[in-house]
């Protein structure tokens, strides 16, 4: 069985995207011990971790692989990741039979798309 260990970013400012990260998300950035490039940062919880690397990278606008982060509070989780660096692209809402959602397409401060919206009760 596989398992998923990293979301890699290719990036242009390895350690500003490690730290948006970290705190965005309230994981812990450390490196590589094999390398002074690459920059991890652990997330709480058992999921993958995010790994940053000064690479060139493919189109900005592109989203086929984004994170979505949910939060207690969308609009306030927005303005406190656009005074890190990130910004905002759109805000959509789907209505659906039993529920409404809305989420806001941003992006982080090298342009990497992801998605905030709010736990769904």
């Amino acid at each position: 069985m596989a398992r998923l260990k990293f979301i890699t970013f290719a990036c242009n400012e390895v350690e500003q995207l490690a730290e948006f990260w970290s705190v965005a998300l309230g994981g812990e950035r450390r490196k590589l011990p094999e390398s002074l490039e690459p920059e991890i940062v652990d997330l709480p919880g058992d999921g993958p971790n995010l790994l940053f690397k000064e690479q060139p990278k493919g189109t900005e606008r592109d989203l086929p692989i984004h994170l979505d982060v949910s939060t207690e509070n969308r609009e306030e989780t927005v303005e406190q990741l656009c005074n890190l660096g990130g910004s905002v692209r759109e805000t959509k809402t789907e209505e659906y039979e039993t529920h409404t959602a809305t989420w806001t397409v941003m992006s982080d401060p090298e342009g990497n798309g992801f998605c905030v919206s709010e736990y769904q009760q």
